[in-house]
């Protein structure tokens, strides 16, 4: 079969060759690979020998390669580069990968010779990371089914195949959703507010769409500065109304139904598995361990957070008034008035620090605390592949000269892209019988684009998403494990965030931001008193993030740690959840679950609490840093080891091995100004 995706890839470091993949390769390629990949099972499966660690759990960890790496590239366009074409191929090639993974998970004589090798394990003389691996290959089987009988066996294949194709539809319409949506301003005046890079963008993509005048969408890039500086009330109302109906309107992107029926499948299949609900089914493999964990969790730190949140918007409600004479604060002013706030408390805004942070030099800047903590540098190259010309390329070398993983920069956002940030991988590290593969990471974000006259300027808060899935791509790229499905963020969900919220730490301080806080017409670095500000404003408005965070960490449970049969009406069901973390009027036709996407199409169902979880361990790591020193070579070289481990070891021994002690919450709290 002449197709690109089945071919070895003669490229440097073996990269994707983009340019040389058309849509039409993709559905043959998934089906020849899957065909491979069940002959490479059926061979475990009939090998006569007795079963061994090498023959069966190591086999199995081999197996798929060529499916693994069709699927990645797909996946990964899927999100940062598709099209109609590319969602029809991932509507129709989802049910296949979801009956062949269930082939494979529910293969009963496969299971037994895993089962031969399980039960032998004490007296094998395995490492740390085989025994790992073993349990997990054992656990993946038997927590997916493999020891139903048949019925349920095929009813486990239908709610799979189902769940993968719900979850596909929801995130295609969430994204059709957000290009749908276009408000056109004709008249300037209602710009007033809006900082120059904000207007030029709004200008830009008026001009891409052969539009006169200004469009503001739902792109972050467009919608955030447009909430947080237009002046106008009556388009903020508008465009926060738009995006509070993302796929809750009565068209053909509703998403109502589809929620519904995720909820209930996945409650149905965790009973079919024995579980009581879903959420205790996915936090067995979890830190936290059980669903009481994670809402008492919740529940004590909203405790701690909502007075503080409460005194917050009191004080900004008085302050709008005094103002602009609002009477009843809603959401569409909250960051309107708390950017004007923040300007009168501290002497400062976004907008006079944005000229500190071009793109480029934040960018360098991560790179630059990579190489001060770990001795790694990045060469940009232009010689692989890219799948969008926006995309940038590095080789990423380690501190003795080796090749440590290629790096994909995606930054900008365009329609075929869908919203947010997010690190990825096209390929994963593995070192087995020394075929060493180093990793392939991608980060994808949505900044905003550089004009003629303008650089690339981002928000602090931009800044800091940067460095989070730069954090994700330091945990991807660093592995010194054997096995790829434990390698870099193959770890327990609620510990994936560790590494990319403990990078975030780094944009406060003085000692890193001067590696790259500089002015991009001066190049003066950002003066002392400006980074004084930013420190004293980090805990501005921080209960009431915290509780909007705990308030979608509590539905998450809601949808997943009941068993909810049926529900009726969806709006009702987020507001009855929402009553407890409620900081402003109700607004009707509103809701979040239609377009919750890191629930219902990512990965994070039953794992949202992930966020606030790993910044307890965060605070707490960081902590050790601001002890010892930011750049102390020791600290970094404990935390490198944690980082380069992956999912080798119990997240917590981990924790313990590099902080010497358990994590607790004063360190985030007293971090977040939420300590009396």
């Amino acid at each position: 079969m002449n197709n690109p995706l089945l071919e070895k890839f003669n490229t440097p470091f073996d990269s994707a060759p983009f340019s040389k993949f058309k849509n039409e390769d993709y559905k043959p390629a998934f089906e020849e690979a899957i065909k491979i990949a069940k002959n490479e099972i059926d061979t475990i499966v009939n090998n006569p020998e007795s079963p061994t660690f090498e023959n069966t759990i190591e086999a199995m960890e081999l197996s798929g390669e060529l499916l693994g790496r069709i699927s990645s590239i797909f996946f990964n366009l899927n999100s940062a580069e598709t099209n109609d074409d590319i969602q029809k191929i991932a509507q129709e090639v989802s049910p296949l990968l979801s009956d062949f993974g269930n082939d494979v998970r529910l293969n009963q004589q496969l299971f037994e010779r895993i089962k031969v090798v399980y039960n032998q394990k004490d007296s094998l003389n395995l490492t740390e990371e085989q025994a790992y691996l073993l349990e997990k290959k054992y656990k993946g089987f038997s927590r997916n089914g493999a020891n139903l009988n048949d019925e349920d066996k095929n009813k486990l294949r239908e709610i799979d195949k189902q769940l993968s194709l719900l979850s596909l539809q929801f995130g295609q319409n969430v994204l059709a959703e957000t290009n749908n949506f276009e408000l056109v301003i004709t008249d300037e005046k209602d710009l007033d507010g809006l900082p120059h890079y904000a207007k030029e963008q709004a200008k830009a993509d008026a001009e891409q769409k052969n539009i006169d005048g200004w469009l503001i969408t739902l792109q972050a890039p467009s919608f955030i500065p447009f909430m947080q500086y237009a002046k106008n009330r009556t388009l903020r109302e508008k465009l926060f109304r738009a995006n509070g109906t993302k796929a809750f309107q009565e068209n053909e992107f509703n998403n109502e139904e589809n929620v519904k029926q995720i909820v209930k499948l996945r409650h149905e299949r965790a009973k079919i598995l024995g579980y009581t609900t879903h959420a205790n089914y996915v936090l067995e493999e979890r830190m936290a361990k059980s669903p009481k964990t994670v809402i008492d969790f919740l529940n004590d730190l909203l405790i701690k957070a909502k007075p503080f949140a409460e005194k917050e918007i009191e004080e900004l409600s008085a302050f709008a008034k005094e103002l602009d004479g609002i009477d009843k604060l809603q959401r569409w002013d909250h960051g309107y008035y708390a950017e004007l706030l923040k300007q009168k408390k501290f002497s400062f805004s976004d907008e006079e620090l944005k000229p500190y942070f071009q793109l480029e030099n934040v960018t360098q800047g991560a790179f630059d605390v990579a190489t001060k903590l770990y001795g790694i540098t990045f060469k940009e190259i232009n010689n692989i592949d890219k799948y969008n010309e926006d995309v940038t390329t590095y080789e990423v070398i380690d501190k003795d000269g080796n090749f440590l993983s290629l790096l994909y920069a995606d930054f900008f956002p365009r329609a075929g892209k869908r919203p947010g940030a997010w690190m990825t991988s096209f390929r994963e590290a593995s070192n087995v019988n020394g075929n060493n593969k180093r990793p392939h990471i991608s980060i994808v974000c949505n900044f905003t684009k550089p004009t003629q006259d303008t650089p690339s300027l981002l928000t602090f808060q931009e800044v800091t998403t940067l460095f989070h899935e730069f954090g994700h791509a330091l945990h991807g790229m660093l592995p010194n494990t054997t096995y790829e499905s434990l390698a870099g963020t193959n770890v327990y969900w609620d510990f994936v965030e560790l590494p990319s919220q403990f990078y975030e730490n780094f944009c406060y301080e003085p000692e890193a931001l001067k590696l790259f806080a500089k002015h991009y017409k001066t190049n003066e670095i950002i003066p002392q008193d400006l980074i004084e500000k930013v420190k004293a404003s980090s805990t501005f408005m921080e209960g009431y993030q915290t509780v909007r965070q705990l308030s979608f960490g509590l539905l998450d449970m809601a949808y997943h740690a009941n068993d909810l049969k049926t529900i009726d009406n969806l709006q009702k069901f987020e507001k009855e959840t929402f009553k407890q973390t409620e900081l402003y009027p109700e607004i009707e036709n509103n809701m979040m679950s239609t377009s919750f996407s890191h629930i219902f199409q990512g990965g994070y169902s039953s794992g949202y609490y992930s966020y606030k979880w790993a910044e307890v361990l965060d605070a707490d790591a960081f902590a050790l840093f601001k002890e010892t020193g930011i750049f102390n070579p020791v600290t970094a070289q404990k935390f490198y080891k944690l980082l380069s481990s992956g999912g080798t070891v119990e997240p917590m021994k981990l924790y313990e091995e590099f902080r010497g002690q358990k994590p607790n919450a004063d360190a985030l709290l007293k971090r977040a100004g939420l300590s009396v």
